[in-house]
């Protein structure tokens, strides 16, 4: 597809599409009067995000942030949160071009990113699958546990992410880590940008943002975000093409009272995508050893994904110190897929033993989240304090038909040389599908006392109640849970810069996981503890922490082997415990960067190692000096390494994948104030690696890539 062709599909015969390119028009013509007027142009101006927290961390330039609202809905700084928080700033994004989501996670303290096939993704935390998220601090449950296609980073300002259970604002208390995309919003000044970017394997990119007030005094602006790309693969066949596009308006209706309006659009074009991945062992027991470029995809798969989200957001100041807030979002993701999944254990002489599993899948999912919270200061034995009260309503359905090709389990020739070649089926040997509804609804409450001048207690409860109606290939998603999910946590100032805190939630997370039976698992309960140690260092503009934690899980999520090509589950009881560092910020105003390391045992109720796919030790670390002799250059360099993983394929057959480094390099030139040229290298030791072990089926990652790309700003 077409850069120039891309960016104008975004918009055809979307009536909210139309209004904001409007927007975006009126904002051009707006920086040209401000240019005209001379004296007349806005000056630049400091924009705190829409939750009235910490500065939107596009304007700092920096590696973190000063305050977050993800952990408690409270408005606390990092050294403040009784829990491990992460955040990747746009700075950061921009310097790494971590385009994707998964690239984000990459990159994040203590996360792991499971990439069981190109275009679907698990993530887990603390050795337990992260399914609570969050846009803007609103909780979005994440019903279905895994991500399809390439959540692209253009719009987001930052992603925050809290470690350990987080019940009181994702609805659910999974001990593993809450994701909080923090989406970008529009400035008062003008300012506008645009990034070109070409690199390995066809890889091109166009970003486009462009933001400002439509009105000379102020109280209506405007943002709008596009990107469009298009790359093919180290994957034999494999190709994806993305085009994004988002715009958000705010009036000030009144001194008190903000209204906002938002509308975003991705849509992913996936072209012989992988479903399922290269079988990882022989018929002798001995491990497969594919090239990188090996794929299992037919030459006429495809899968296409469509996700469109439309927010409205009111916000009402309460006198001096209260808030009120309502966000209603609606969001509707659509899916198209011809699909060809690959089963069977090669021999090992002849390569022979695969078999073919075609399918067509079609799928409509509607989600749709309304959240009022109010939240303010209160005074309680001569002490301010503060409180965060709210009630939110989820309703998420999904209806979707898969039609089974015709010729399921003809034998395939070896993997090795495969060209993708298999006559496309007609896909209508059987018909199955599903149609269900889940709905949850909570409230929830939160505050902060100051108990003494050096101590801090953040206590609060989540009641939420979950109900599952309808069916899902024929079996029944008819399900009812409630519980109420406490948490307290303590803080103690040390020093002015330094705290030491603990913390305690009650674990509880409705599962769609299927049994053997085909059953949907009960939901997983357990408690969750940390403690730690947190500082704000060099005048606040490096957050470091250390913490340690423990938690008892009860009848969490384990795949145990598939009917066909769907996967099925157990429960399993684990206990997972460890310790994490994280810190990121600048040191000088020459050097910046973040570094987290992660060490974790999992065992489960009787003692043995579990869940082993996930790495015992992880790695992060990312930084960026801006060279004193040069002051244009800045170089920078990540490093993301895991130990070692390995997964029980049953019948004495083990899969390994030793522990690897994936190093990366950057380097940016800024020509003038405006106009910058950057380079990015990715796996410059060229490891070869599976990138999961979470299915019993892996593919290779990218080897030794890049990129180079130019920036105007205007």
């Amino acid at each position: 597809m077409a850069l120039a062709d891309a960016l104008p599909r975004a918009f055809a015969r979307r009536p909210v599409s139309i209004l904001l390119a409007a927007s975006w028009a009126a904002l051009a013509a707006q920086a040209h009067a401000d240019t005209a007027a001379g004296d007349r142009t806005l000056g630049e101006v400091v924009v705190t995000d829409a939750q009235g927290g910490d500065v939107s961390s596009e304007k700092t330039g920096a590696y973190t942030v000063r305050k977050s609202r993800a952990s408690s809905g409270l408005d606390l700084s990092l050294r403040e949160t009784p829990q491990s928080v992460s955040v990747v700033t746009r700075a950061k994004m921009d310097d790494f071009k971590l385009d994707s989501v998964n690239d984000v996670l990459e990159s994040t303290t203590g996360v792991t990113v499971e990439r069981v096939e190109t275009d679907r993704t698990y993530y887990t935390s603390r050795g337990f699958d992260i399914t609570n998220f969050q846009v803007d601090g609103i909780g979005v449950p994440f019903v279905y546990g895994n991500l399809y296609g390439d959540l692209d980073t253009a719009i987001y300002d930052r992603v925050e992410v809290v470690r350990g259970a987080n019940g009181l604002m994702s609805a659910t208390g999974n001990p593993s880590a809450t994701v909080n995309f923090v989406r970008k919003r529009p400035t008062l000044g003008f300012q506008g940008a645009a990034t070109a970017t070409v690199g390995s394997w066809n890889q091109r990119r166009l970003d486009a943002d462009v933001s400002g007030a439509l009105n000379e005094a102020g109280t209506l602006r405007a943002r709008l975000v596009g990107a469009v790309s298009d790359r093919d693969s180290y994957l034999a066949r494999y190709s994806l093409a993305k085009n994004v596009f988002y715009g958000v308006l705010e009036a000030d209706l009144s001194d008190s009272t903000t209204l906002a309006f938002g509308h975003s659009i991705q849509d992913g074009y996936a072209k012989r995508p992988l479903w399922g991945a290269l079988p990882l062992y022989y018929t002798d027991g001995t491990p497969t050893n594919y090239s990188r470029s090996t794929s299992t995809a037919a030459d006429w798969s495809y899968w296409n994904n469509r996700t469109t989200t439309t927010f409205t957001e009111l916000a009402q100041q309460l006198g001096e110190s209260w808030q009120a807030r309502f966000v209603l979002t609606h969001t509707v993701q659509t899916s198209s897929s011809k699909m060809f999944y690959v089963y069977g254990t090669p021999d090992r002489a002849t390569g022979l033993g695969l078999y073919s599993y075609p399918s067509s899948y079609q799928s409509d999912s509607n989600q749709t989240i309304a959240d009022l919270y109010a939240s303010g200061k209160f005074t309680l034995g001569g002490r301010r304090h503060d409180l965060t009260l709210g009630v939110s309503w989820s309703r998420a359905s999904l209806s979707d038909l898969s039609g089974y090709g015709v010729g399921i389990g003809t034998a395939l020739p070896p993997l090795q040389g495969w060209n993708g070649s298999y006559p496309e089926p007609s896909f209508d040997a059987a018909t199955d599908g599903s149609s269900f509804v889940d709905r949850r609804r909570s409230a929830y409450a939160a505050a902060r006392f100051n108990l003494a001048d050096d101590w801090k207690l953040v206590a609060g409860a989540r009641s939420t109640s979950a109900q599952g109606s309808g069916a899902s290939y024929g079996v029944s998603r008819q399900t009812s849970a409630h519980d109420v999910t406490p948490y307290v946590g303590l803080i103690y100032d040390l020093t002015p810069n330094v705290s030491a805190y603990v913390s305690y939630t009650d674990i509880f997370n409705p599962q769609s996981q299927i049994d053997s039976q085909g059953q949907p698992l009960k939901p997983l309960t357990g408690r969750s503890y940390e403690a730690g140690v947190k500082g704000e260092l060099f005048d606040k503009k490096l957050n470091a922490s250390l913490a340690v934690f423990k938690t008892k899980q009860h009848n969490a999520a384990e795949q145990a082997g598939y009917l066909g090509p769907k996967a099925y589950y157990r429960g399993v009881d684990a206990n997972s415990e460890g310790y994490e560092l994280d810190a990121s910020g600048s040191i000088t105003s020459r050097l910046q960067g973040s570094a987290g390391f992660t060490h974790l045992r999992i065992k489960d109720d009787q003692g043995n190692d579990s869940r082993t796919y996930v790495p015992r030790n992880l790695l992060r670390l990312s930084t960026t000096y801006r060279l004193p002799f040069a002051d244009q250059v800045k170089v920078g360099a990540s490093i993301n390494w895991q130990d070692a993983i390995y997964r029980n394929q049953g019948n004495g057959i083990v899969t390994r994948q030793p522990g690897y480094a994936l190093v990366n390099l950057m380097a940016r030139y800024d020509v003038s104030r405006d106009v910058s040229v950057s380079a990015n290298l990715y796996n410059v030791t060229n490891e070869k690696y599976l990138t999961s072990l979470y299915w019993d089926q892996a593919y290779y990652g990218a080897p030794i890539n890049g990129s180079v790309s130019v920036t105007v700003k205007f």
